[in-house]
């Protein structure tokens, strides 16, 4: 199995239309044939320490069942709209790919 977790950080000007745009948009995602699973969620309000990450706006997670299911989903038409429509939005992506 193949863990996607992908976290975005958006310009700061963007409204709540925009906001429930984008996530409409990370749910399009797990519609995607070849993703196993999905899920989204915002930075989470946890005690700050010096190891915690929580500056994101977004994090998107999706399974895969293999490596080729990964690739398969990087050039895959609906993602490609995704980052089409959306990617103007962002400030930072950052993507961590995990095997299992």
């Amino acid at each position: 199995m193949i863990r996607h977790s992908v976290y975005f950080w958006l310009d700061d000007s963007l409204s709540e239309d925009d906001a429930v745009a984008f996530e409409g948009g990370l749910r399009a995602l797990f519609e995607i044939d070849v993703v196993s699973a999905g899920s989204f969620g915002r930075a989470a309000g946890t005690p700050e320490r010096a190891v915690t990450h929580n500056s994101f706006d977004y994090a998107l997670v999706l399974e895969f069942e293999d490596i080729e299911r990964h690739n398969a989903y990087q050039i895959h038409p609906e993602h490609e709209v995704f980052v089409e429509k959306f990617s103007q939005w962002f400030k930072e992506v950052r993507v961590f790919d995990t095997q299992f």
